[in-house]
């Protein structure tokens, strides 16, 4: 076996870099990482609404009740669920629209703030939204007279406008607390 001087060693050297550049695979480009907004998709009656991910801390099916005598139309009655007593309303309801008519579709919407605790009977959950600055929309007018004062953000995607439902905003209603007949 001969001996490579120094010149020979290096050149094969710089020949297998150059061939290692040739055939590795490049570094991923960086791409600005766009925030997504989140909301939970859902339906009442015609109107398609999104609701902030983090004021909605479960979904249910609709619960076996308990009617509370002298409750507004709109208060479908208390469920045990999971030991805890949850009183279900209904959103279409409170909103002054027709009651909502329970299909296999129908579900509540569980929120919690600042100690309130509510179930909102729902017609139908759409899934996730993800919606990035650039969906951002104006609000337009909503198509329930009740539901403005409820409505918080918009956002339009595919030609769909998705006007974003504060479940917070409910919960501060004096009106939504007033369940008295």
């Amino acid at each position: 076996m001969s001996q490579l001087t120094t010149e020979q060693i290096l050149k094969l050297l710089a020949d297998l870099s150059a061939r290692s550049v040739k055939h590795a695979s490049g570094l991923p480009q960086q791409e600005e990482v766009k925030q997504a907004w989140t909301g939970i998709a859902f339906r009442i009656g015609d109107i398609r609404l999104v609701a902030p991910l983090g004021e909605v801390i479960e979904i249910l099916n609709y619960p076996r009740l308990t009617r509370v005598p002298g409750a507004k139309v709109w208060v479908k009655g208390v469920a045990n669920v999971r030991g805890n007593l949850l009183p279900i309303m209904d959103l279409r309801g409170f909103l002054g629209q027709n009651a909502t008519r329970l299909h296999r579709r129908s579900r509540v919407l569980v929120i919690s703030h600042q100690g309130i605790e509510a179930g909102l009977l729902i017609d139908e959950v759409l899934g996730l939204k993800h919606f990035f600055d650039e969906d951002r929309a104006s609000l337009s007018a909503p198509e329930v007279e009740g539901l403005a004062p409820f409505l918080s953000d918009s956002y339009r995607r595919d030609s769909e406008q998705w006007d974003v439902f504060s479940m917070r905003k409910l919960a501060e209603n004096p009106a939504f607390m007033k369940v008295v007949a």
